[in-house]
């Protein structure tokens, strides 16, 4: 059963939903996404088709969604904890999508990441430019090298900001980066 706001429930039924975990991130991949062993115990790397990677935060809760049915991941649902994703755009064809229950990032080619935890979602990028929209608005902006944003249930706006590296060291350093 997913538990999702109708935005979000949109996004999954618009494909089949392949379950990469009971739960947490210790289990089965979907086919273009294998897990690779970690040297950290802190976080699994998933190396999907080239020019794709996500690194999933260790008891992250997510799964991958195929939304155009062409037996390959293009969506990552991540309902807690973080995920790094790391996108060629001149190997993935049509971008990827990381959902979380206040926003959805989006991108063509990028390197950036997302961490659910407390009712708020903060996406920050690393390198490129990716699209956040929130939820429960609808509003959207769009993110460059260095800045980020949160994004809770409610109803104010997104504010972009330009994040400390004690921030971002934080958060990369769960991600084991």
């Amino acid at each position: 059963m997913i538990h999702a706001s109708n935005v979000r429930s949109l996004v999954l039924a618009a494909g089949s939903l392949c379950i990469v975990s009971a739960g947490t991130a210790s289990a089965q991949a979907v086919a273009n996404c294998p897990l690779q062993p970690a040297v950290s115990t802190t976080r699994q790397v998933l190396n999907c088709e080239a020019g794709l990677s996500v690194t999933v935060e260790r008891g992250a809760h997510y799964r991958f969604a195929d939304r155009n049915h062409d037996g390959r991941a293009d969506a990552l649902v991540l309902d807690s904890k973080a995920a790094l994703v790391d996108v060629d755009r001149n190997r993935v064809k049509g971008g990827f999508e990381v959902v979380t229950p206040q926003a959805i990032a989006a991108v063509r080619g990028t390197r950036w990441a997302v961490d659910v935890k407390r009712g708020n979602t903060s996406v920050l990028v690393l390198r490129g430019r990716v699209a956040v929209n929130k939820v429960s608005t609808g509003q959207g902006v769009t993110l460059g090298q260095g800045q980020g944003v949160d994004a809770d249930r409610g109803r104010a706006a997104l504010r972009v900001t330009q994040w400390g590296q004690p921030r971002i060291n934080a958060l990369m350093a769960r991600l084991g980066q």
